[in-house]
């Protein structure tokens, strides 16, 4: 246990994190053999144990979304999962119907490429990571964004296996085209629908910093680590903390 926590330490410390920073390759020890075994066991049983609890709310949303907007329901997209394999990745629906994807495709390659151009700013003028104005987001689609109930869905993802509980989150096939090679680092862990990322600044941080925070988890993966990020998302969530 006091390894676990000097390790999670390590990653919530302060580093570097600039893009001229030393760079330390993801290391994917922890992710076979008995330690893959625990972390999977570990996303089933909380999996299922949180669907329970939140399905009467996801009921509530499902008949919110149909009765307020014209589409289905579900937001359903391909993504890659670990090592880059496609997978169907569920979310509920937050933006109008058969939208155009063009607009996330012109800001997803200013991101990667560290083109501020397009951000937001949070009231004390902060930089933020998200578009400034999304007009293809539906009314609730806005208020699910900003709690991130949109994201439960994906627990089906996870008890699947295509997603765990924490990860780097799963990339569009798209926005691999503007990767570094240094970035596709991140594509060597099962993707997960929270992450350091997510309790370390969420939008207000660069996509540079975003892959190395990713890599960090990575190399520092424990089930103690992953507890204690699902423990930190938590206030983030109902803070609506870098939620867009």
């Amino acid at each position: 246990m006091k390894e676990d926590a000097a390790a999670y330490a390590a990653i919530e410390g302060d580093f570097a994190l600039d893009s001229t920073s030393f760079f330390i390759p993801a290391d994917t020890t922890r992710y076979s053999g008995r330690y893959a075994l625990a972390k999977r066991i570990f996303d089933l049983v909380v999996a299922l144990i949180l669907l329970v609890i939140v399905s009467p709310v996801m009921l509530v949303l499902t008949l919110i979304i149909k009765f307020t907007s014209p589409g289905p329901v579900l937001f359903v997209q391909e993504r890659l999962g670990r090592n880059g394999h496609p997978f169907r990745f569920y979310k509920f629906r937050s933006m109008k119907h058969k939208s155009d994807d063009a607009i996330h495709r012109q800001f997803a390659a200013m991101f990667i490429n560290g083109d501020e151009h397009g951000c937001a700013e949070s009231n004390s003028g902060e930089k933020i990571f998200k578009l400034k104005r999304d007009p293809r987001v539906t009314p609730i689609g806005s208020f699910l964004r900003r709690t991130s109930l949109d994201e439960l869905p994906q627990l089906f993802n996870i008890i699947k296996g295509e997603m765990s509980l924490v990860g780097p989150r799963p990339p569009i096939a798209y926005e691999i085209e503007n990767y570094l090679p240094w970035h596709m680092e991140r594509l060597k862990a099962v993707p997960g629908l929270t992450g350091l990322w997510q309790v370390s600044g969420r939008s207000s941080v660069s996509f540079d910093e975003m892959v190395r925070l990713d890599i960090e988890y990575i190399n520092h993966w424990s089930l103690w680590t992953d507890m204690v990020i699902l423990l930190k998302t938590i206030p983030v969530v109902i803070r609506g903390t870098g939620g867009y």
